[in-house]
């Protein structure tokens, strides 16, 4: 019993469709989709075979999420609960045009400096609703939308209010409440310096008092031994 209850605690949740985005400040991003054919044809529309013994044409996942703000970077499949999954990773050139690409069309991104913080939202649209049959959801999947942030976090909106490992966010809905379009709106306001800048300014200034404690050091030893000759 234990080792069950300690099992369900280390494992990740497992989602039907997944956005994760690891933001810049500067607006570029990596973002993952991880979600399993039928969720990708019911949600976004993406013309696949939910047949779960269909083959994956991984240059076809690529041609789908490629467009001129998108790299597609790698692309794999897994099965699980009988259904063929697709992980996709891509490199975005700016985050406030990801809308253009058709895959992430039923949202809306912003990201804008105001006043001493920087302020990221994202509006969550209706979803295609493309028909896709029995594909054995049994009403417990879930959808969510992860953000890994590059600065300290002073505000957010997540329905969790936690904050993972320092900078993750999630907001997740029942996938059945995505397909009905059930409205999420993401708001975030971050600090205007990234965590690896601040680490990095941290780091230097502890070097440099390391540096005038050797050279204090080193005086005062040249001192005392003058001293002693003397």
């Amino acid at each position: 019993m234990l080792a069950a209850s300690s099992c369900s605690v280390i494992l990740p949740k497992q989602y039907e469709y997944e956005e994760e985005i690891y933001l810049a400040l500067d607006g570029t991003a990596t973002v993952y989709v991880n979600g399993s054919i039928p969720a990708l044809v019911a949600l976004r529309g993406l013309p696949l075979d939910v047949k779960p013994r269909a083959l994956v044409d991984r240059n076809q996942i690529r041609a789908l999420y490629t467009s001129p703000v998108t790299q597609v970077t790698r692309v794999s499949t897994s099965r699980r609960n009988g259904r063929r999954f697709v992980h996709v990773r891509l490199s975005v050139s700016d985050i406030r045009a990801l809308q253009t690409a058709a895959p992430f069309a039923w949202s809306s991104y912003a990201l804008a400096q105001r006043g001493g913080e920087y302020v990221y939202t994202q509006q969550v649209g209706a979803a295609a609703r493309t028909s896709v049959g029995d594909v054995g959801w049994d009403g417990s999947e879930l959808v969510a939308f992860r953000m890994h942030l590059p600065a300290k976090i002073r505000y957010h909106n997540a329905p969790s209010k936690q904050v993972e490992r320092g900078n993750i966010l999630a907001w997740e809905q029942p996938l059945k409440d995505r397909l009905s379009g059930t409205p999420l709106t993401i708001e975030v306001r971050l600090d205007t310096q990234s965590i690896l800048y601040r680490t990095l300014w941290l780091f230097g200034l502890m070097m440099a008092l390391v540096a005038m404690l050797f050279v204090a050091v080193i005086w005062w030893v040249v001192r005392a031994g003058r001293r002693s000759a003397s």
